[in-house]
């Protein structure tokens, strides 16, 4: 899309995007972004490129950019860091996006940022996480909460009820670390209240969760299961750790200890098949870049929608700064890990 500007502040104003280009280059995808076709220009930041999830919702995201034919500026990445964040938010206003899809990771430090692009009428759709203020248009993302406590019940079944739990937990200022371990507490309070539970702060990171559960395991080695909040980021480190620890047992053999992941990655679902773990929540990857595309294109032509039940199996849910789409995301055990509807079985496909 061709900026409007007189010749007198032409050349300023292409040293001014000059400079922000340069600033957040090391942090741009240089994929194809489709088709314009006079289409409303969109921003895309990704969040990081450390876990597996997010580097397959990345993947979403280019195929439904091309096969959609949106208007798509460069993909940014804003690699778990607020700042960069800010930065490549500013480049996309610079460069006449009419609305930005983002997945803020502190979900706390983005208010003022949403603020000013709520002021310059440029919407925002939140992926996954769902920023503490500042307004958005739309937050495209599951019941997290509802992750806390089907992992507390799948757990305390499998445990019958009693024994000890360490919970991987995820950064406690986004509200999906929050929703996760503030649901799967008082789940094990209110059913289990025979299980102890662990709860390991890792800020997501998959060698914090390593160093912690080892130094949990030196205490009590006689664990019984494990909630990983994040299986893109914990799973092969905490499979790692117990197979060198001689803990890493099939399920339904003496030892076993149980596991419960979330995500939905291909790599779990291995691990499901091995009997490793015992069962993960498919976060929907998919469906993410999907109704973010969705949503930005929506609100770029200026449609509104209202709380309710949709027409792709979910719900919008009105929240204090905006609406949310809560999507489906089922358990996925021995029982149905080969169903080929779930996204970790069709990635890259």
């Amino acid at each position: 899309m061709k900026l409007a500007r007189t010749r007198s502040t032409a050349a300023a104003t292409t040293v001014v995007l000059a400079v922000l280009a340069l600033a957040t280059a090391c942090n741009r995808d240089s994929a194809d972004s489709g088709a314009s076709g006079g289409k409303p220009a969109i921003g895309i930041d990704l969040p990081r490129s450390d876990t597996d999830f997010w580097n397959s919702y990345a993947q979403y995201l280019k195929k439904d950019i091309k096969s959609r034919g949106v208007n798509a500026l460069p993909l940014s990445n804003s690699q778990n860091d607020v700042t960069k964040l800010v930065s490549n938010v500013q480049v996309f206003q610079n460069t006449k996006a009419k609305a930005i899809v983002m997945a803020p990771q502190d979900t706390g430090a983005i208010a003022s940022t949403l603020d000013s692009l709520s002021a310059a009428r440029i919407p925002v759709v939140s992926v996954d996480t769902r920023p503490d203020k500042g307004e958005v248009y739309m937050v495209v993302r599951a019941d997290n909460r509802a992750y806390g406590t089907r992992a507390c019940e799948f757990l305390g079944e499998q445990l019958g009820g009693k024994g000890k739990v360490t919970e991987l937990q995820g950064a406690l200022d986004s509200i999906n670390g929050r929703d996760r371990s503030e649901a799967f507490a008082q789940c094990m309070k209110e059913k289990y209240p025979k299980i102890k539970v662990f709860e390991l702060p890792t800020d997501w990171k998959g060698d914090v969760a390593s160093a912690k559960l080892q130094s949990l395991l030196a205490q009590h080695p006689d664990l019984n299961g494990i909630y990983m909040q994040a299986g893109g980021a914990f799973l092969q480190p905490t499979l790692a750790l117990l197979e060198q620890k001689g803990l890493l047992k099939p399920a339904g053999e003496k030892g076993h200890i149980a596991i419960v992941s979330n995500d939905g990655i291909p790599q779990e679902f291995d691990a499901i098949r091995k009997g490793h773990i015992d069962a993960t929540v498919s976060q929907p990857a998919d469906l993410y870049a999907k109704y973010a595309l969705f949503y930005a294109q929506a609100a770029a032509e200026g449609k509104t929608f209202e709380p309710g039940p949709t027409d792709h199996d979910s719900t919008i849910v009105k929240i204090p700064n905006g609406l949310e789409d809560q999507l489906p995301a089922p358990l996925v055990t021995k029982d149905n890990v080969d169903d080929k509807t779930l996204w970790g079985n069709s990635i890259g496909q």
